[in-house]
């Protein structure tokens, strides 16, 4: 008999959310004080994943375990590895001055030795919704079972369903074709509402004008160990770049999109119906608490999700 492999999820959660001006992976949102966090492993179980791995800082273990971890650590196998500064290929170094974390691909570079299985990448802080998660487990069961392929998915959002009220965002604006698959992928940082659309403003000023349909990453992706060595070529020629920068970072969606281009990825759009939601400023905090509330009520999540 087959043994089914069973796809890993790997969370993202080395920021201290810098703007949102605190170590927002463990806010509490839920009604016995659950994080987004929570709510995310609760859908990702129930979608079938069989393991996680937090990607954090070292000098956030400890809060994050007993905040975090604890909570479920019971309920599907549990592991971290930490995003450090000097954690770099060889050859390079962190320039002086330099506090700032090296980004998405970093994060999910420091993944390699612990996963050997298809796997999902998501921000901590994000609220993608059960479907999103049973949409990239259905995609990884039904086609990468063999875990060596270079075809890769992403769970695409509705732009104007993702922005904030309260200030800017940023988010890979993606261009699709026909049959579903993705062309390009553009990290615009400063995304804002415009009335029904949004607009980006560069850092040169300039004002780009968007819809407000158009399909983004939010950082939910449908992967498969080889990406591993894609992604360390990747982000060598950023370090080449960018490496003595001090505030420069290396995004997931930037790496993709130079992939699609180069022939070296293929990557399906799977479009998802779910309401998204996140915390990137302190006042989105209320909204995301409203909106789990009235999540529970209508009987989507038990009050109490681990009990």
């Amino acid at each position: 008999m087959m043994q089914t492999i069973s796809p890993t999820l790997l969370v993202m959660a080395a920021g201290m959310g810098s703007r949102y001006g605190g170590l927002k992976q463990i806010d509490p949102v839920g009604p016995h004080g659950q994080a987004i966090l929570d709510y995310s492993i609760y859908d990702a179980i129930h979608a079938g994943f069989g393991k996680v791995v937090f990607v954090i800082r070292g000098e956030i273990e400890r809060d994050f375990r007993e905040a975090i971890g604890a909570r479920f650590e019971t309920h599907i196998p549990v592991e971290y590895v930490f995003q450090e500064l000097d954690k770099l290929p060889a050859g390079f170094a962190v320039p002086p001055g330099r506090s700032k974390p090296w980004g998405t691909v970093h994060a999910v570079l420091m993944a390699a030795d612990v996963v050997r299985e298809p796997f999902a990448v998501i921000n901590a802080d994000d609220f993608y919704g059960a479907g999103s998660y049973q949409l990239l487990a259905d995609y990884l069961l039904a086609d990468h079972l063999g875990a060596a392929t270079d075809d890769y998915a992403m769970v695409g959002f509705t732009l104007r369903n993702t922005l904030s009220d309260f200030g800017s965002v940023a988010r890979g604006i993606c261009q699709v074709d026909t049959a579903g698959m993705l062309e390009s992928v553009v990290e615009l940082t400063h995304i804002e509402r415009d009335g029904n659309g949004a607009k980006n403003t560069d850092s040169t000023g300039l004002v780009t004008h968007l819809s407000g349909d158009e399909p983004v990453s939010m950082n939910m992706w449908g992967l498969t160990p080889p990406i591993f060595d894609a992604l360390s070529e990747q982000f060598r020629s950023f370090l080449l770049e960018h490496g003595s920068e001090t505030n420069s970072e290396c995004y997931l969606p930037n790496a993709m999109n130079a992939l699609v281009a180069g022939g070296q990825a293929k990557i399906r759009v799977l479009r998802a119906n779910e309401s998204w939601f996140g915390v990137t400023y302190r006042a989105d905090h209320s909204h995301v608490v409203e909106k789990i509330a009235s999540m529970t009520a209508q009987g989507q999540y038990p009050e109490s999700l681990w009990s």
